[in-house]
């Protein structure tokens, strides 16, 4: 590990116990975080069930894959179908001000409905294992929520309740925009959600989706100790539409910056997150921004957007058509100009056609089955249990992505 990397993540492991040691005295009620997430193995918090109705994975090669609903369509079977997932997360359902689950909310709609109904047959008779993604996002929202036992415990009651009625293997619970303090209340919900599930079928489980930084490896750590079964650890983000240019999930740095996916994952087992609960999520989507000019790391000159595989086919399928792959944090570059040319030049001598001052730049940062290639490797050599991806469905039309999934679902070369 570098020096410097070394150091950052010494000051944020500092800084997380800290905010663990300042949440106030641990509760005494028999919670999940009555002791600290660091101060016993995290391991000898699950319990081992009996199987459900389909079979766990073997370690290692776990794919776990978000299918968002806005993605549910009619052709959304097949390519799932075609899909090499040993878990499938249908996302989303979050609760009401009751507490009670929201039955009007798309996600819902979705999940509870034909497609959804039709995903979890067919993921069954497959061996796929399927959870229903609960969501709550927001700073207020989920202090609200987290300072309310009463609401939490009608929104697991209405969670066990969905899981039965539409047959799911679990829940896996994603709640983000979390104030540190509240870390320690988030822990006990997904303890005393784990428990109601496993208590209404022991072959079920719970898993969190956390962050990549501080407070996601926090949470991590909570989850862990609470007895979550998986840590999906959220490995994209890194950038995003408000910030600079570059890699949704950087296999190393070009802008000094020590925050990549090995600097998170040496802070979750820092934490005491263990490796074979872990599952290492990549991104299979992309950021566009404005920039200065046709050259890989130009400044942004605005907001960027999230960019779709699946609504670019014709961009990413034209043979005349190259990225430029930054080596260094292992994603693709489109660099396109608004009067049709492309970059960057092919020497600094020689200036992309087009290249006039008012012409606008556009930079595309995607992950290609090449870049993800290196990152699901680092999944297997930091024994992971497997990897993941936001979302299933963004690469529709591009087999090289199944292709991969398959590859590294099978245990083969991934080059």
């Amino acid at each position: 590990m570098h020096r410097r990397h070394a150091a950052r993540l010494g000051l944020v492991v500092a800084l997380v116990l800290a905010t663990l040691a300042g949440c106030g005295p641990a509760p005494d009620d028999g919670s999940p975080l009555a002791s600290s997430p660091l101060a016993e193995s995290p391991s000898s918090a699950v319990p081992s069930g009996p199987a459900g109705a389909s079979p766990r994975p073997v370690p290692g090669t776990e794919v776990y894959g978000f299918l968002p609903y806005w993605e549910m369509d009619e052709g959304i079977a097949a390519h799932v179908a075609g899909t090499r997932l040993t878990t499938l997360a249908l996302f989303s359902v979050t609760h009401a001000s009751s507490g009670a689950l929201n039955a009007g909310q798309r996600g819902y709609r979705a999940i509870t409905g034909e497609v959804g109904r039709r995903l979890i047959s067919e993921a069954h008779e497959r061996g796929t294992r399927v959870e229903i993604v609960y969501t709550s996002f927001g700073i207020g929202r989920n202090r609200r929520f987290l300072e309310d036992l009463a609401l939490q415990d009608a929104t697991i009651a209405s969670l066990v309740a969905l899981a039965g009625e539409i047959g799911v293997d679990g829940v896996n619970v994603d709640i983000e925009a979390l104030d540190p303090l509240l870390v320690p209340a988030y822990g006990a919900f997904v303890g005393r959600l784990r428990e109601a599930v496993v208590a209404a079928d022991p072959g079920d489980e719970v898993s969190a989706a956390t962050g990549a930084g501080g407070v996601g490896a926090t949470m991590a750590a909570a989850a862990t100790a609470a007895g979550a079964d998986r840590i999906f650890l959220m490995g994209y983000d890194y950038r995003t539409a408000g910030s600079s240019p570059g890699a949704s999930a950087p296999l190393d740095r070009r802008d000094g910056d020590g925050k990549d996916l090995a600097w998170s994952l040496d802070l979750y087992a820092a934490l005491g997150v263990p490796a074979e609960r872990t599952i290492l999520g990549l991104p299979l989507y992309g950021v566009t921004w404005p920039v200065a000019g046709p050259v890989v790391g130009a400044p942004e000159t605005g907001r960027g957007e999230t960019w779709i595989p699946r609504r670019n086919l014709e961009l990413l399928t034209d043979p005349d058509v190259a990225p430029v792959r930054d080596e260094v944090e292992q994603v693709e570059v489109y660099l396109l100009g608004s009067d049709g040319s492309m970059g960057p030049p092919a020497s600094e001598a020689t200036p992309p056609a087009g290249s006039a001052a008012d012409v606008r730049w556009e930079a595309i940062y995607v992950d290609s089955p090449a870049t993800l290639a290196p990152k699901l490797a680092l999944a297997r050599d930091r024994g992971l249990a497997g990897s993941g991806f936001w979302a299933i469905g963004y690469e529709r039309g591009l087999p090289g992505y199944t292709d991969l999934i398959a590859r590294f679902a099978a245990g083969d070369a991934l080059d």
